[in-house]
């Protein structure tokens, strides 16, 4: 039976406002405080991290370079220094075990403007819109390192919201600004999560990294499920959820094994039911059949 109220009004009857936002909050609160991190040097002299999201250097020590970066970096053909592999090294260590997407949905600064558009997109009722392939974003993914082969520059960068938002907001927005109302209004009036879901690459890249993960959600008490559709309505990758959540009596686990499974820990704040946790891959049964969709509430998975 799927309920006619807003999303989460059910779990924040029954379990209160602040625990059915909680992974939400924790979210906010983790992108804001790398934000500050960075900031803080340029405009308060406090600097406990130098540099951007694609290198930095953390108390004078650690070195964190993205590892997409670096790889756009080599097919430039010149060859980084060995602070930048090993921050990359570091990265890519620290996300195969959290799960790629969770750059995402944990760090990604313009997350915060999909969600904004995303909300006000609901709030609008706004519907429709133009149908994307999610297999887009790994074409794009494909075309910036051609891009950055043929270019000899890193030349997706230059464009990248991902980084013009951030290095806007530390040096100055600029052009920055028509970068970032343009992905708003791509979300808000065009389709439906198109960047994130459907068109960045540096989201594709990461998603690639997240098939080994061992960091994962799990319907555990999915046989508590009232069929409300609210983990659908709010899931940013809402094609993940019907094999685990659905897959029971074709021996499908309760994990969710979907490397596009951002663990953004909304489908565990605003289930009513607790149905969803985190969770480790290897505490459940899987199936082969995991990460095929079931023909389940299909409407809400555009």
């Amino acid at each position: 039976m799927t309920s006619s109220k807003r999303p989460g009004a059910d779990a924040i009857m029954s379990k209160g406002w602040f625990k059915a936002n909680q992974w939400l909050l924790l979210r906010r609160i983790s992108q804001l405080s790398i934000l500050a991190l960075f900031v803080a040097g340029p405009w308060a002299g406090i600097w406990l991290v130098k540099g951007n999201l694609n290198a930095s250097l953390t108390l004078n020590i650690l070195p964190l370079t993205d590892p997409y970066v670096l790889i756009q970096t080599l097919l430039t053909r010149h060859w980084p220094e060995m602070t930048a592999i090993t921050g990359a090294l570091v990265v890519l260590v620290f996300y195969l075990l959290v799960g790629g997407r969770m750059y995402c949905s944990w760090v990604c600064p313009v997350n915060m403007v999909t969600d904004a558009a995303h909300w006000l997109r609901e709030r609008l009722g706004i519907k429709g819109g133009a149908q994307l392939s999610r297999n887009t974003r790994y074409w794009i993914l494909g075309m910036t390192l051609v891009l950055a082969a043929m270019t000899g520059t890193v030349a997706w960068e230059m464009v990248n919201p991902v980084s013009m938002l951030h290095r806007g907001l530390i040096f100055g927005m600029g052009l920055a600004w028509t970068i970032i109302l343009a992905v708003f209004i791509l979300d808000l009036l065009v389709s439906k999560r198109a960047w994130c879901g459907h068109l960045c690459p540096v989201g594709a890249f990461y998603n690639l990294l997240g098939h080994v993960t061992p960091l994962r959600i799990s319907a555990v008490a999915r046989e508590q499920c009232n069929d409300c559709a609210d983990c659908y309505a709010i899931c940013p990758e809402p094609q993940i959820i019907p094999a685990t959540l659905k897959g029971a009596d074709k021996g499908i686990g309760p994990v969710i094994m979907s490397a596009n499974c951002t663990n953004c820990g909304r489908c565990i704040d605003i289930c009513a039911k607790d149905v969803f946790v985190f969770d480790l891959r290897f505490h459940h049964k899987t199936s082969s059949l995991q990460n095929e969709p079931l023909p389940h509430k299909t409407e809400v998975l555009s």
